[in-house]
């Protein structure tokens, strides 16, 4: 159902957490390195054939440049969701940012914050679920245990207890 995919395989320490998501709330995906720059076909093979895959969606995660998230979403019409990530070859991760977050009219991209792959495997299974009951029921549960843990941090925080997380 998701696509997840990267520019390089030093792009997979920040993207497995988009991945450990989807597994937590039980959302099929496929993981692979496509490359904008080195492997354009390869990208241009990705985009085009998502859909008959049965992708739904697309998180891509790119550093430097950035170009893949856009790249990709200037070829298909499924929704792709870009993960900014802070590479070695980054400028403190703002290019890669600004390279994702400024898309040109017709070309939308959702944006997450620097290495917010997290983020983007909850957006990508919020998207799945507004058709699929079975995945929207597993993110309300997601989001009761975030409320959860707020309320014991609270009550914690009101008994004195001031290690809380």
């Amino acid at each position: 159902m998701v696509g997840i995919i990267m520019g390089s395989q030093s792009d997979l320490r920040v993207m497995e957490a988009a991945a450990e998501f989807l597994d937590q709330v039980q959302v099929p995906y496929e993981i692979n390195i496509v490359s904008a720059h080195r492997t354009p076909h390869r990208m241009i093979d990705y985009a085009e054939g998502a859909r008959k895959r049965g992708i739904r969606v697309i998180i891509a995660g790119a550093g430097g440049a950035a170009h893949l998230p856009g790249m990709v979403a200037s070829l298909t019409t499924l929704p792709v969701i870009g993960v900014p990530v802070k590479s070695s070859n980054s400028i403190d991760g703002w290019d890669s940012v600004l390279s994702i977050l400024q898309m040109p009219g017709g070309i939308p991209v959702a944006t997450v914050a620097l290495d917010g792959a997290l983020n983007a495997g909850i957006l990508a299974a919020q998207i799945l679920g507004t058709t699929d009951p079975v995945v929207a029921d597993r993110l309300e549960k997601y989001k009761s245990t975030l409320k959860d843990r707020v309320m014991r941090s609270a009550e914690e925080l009101r008994r004195g207890d001031r290690d809380v997380d």
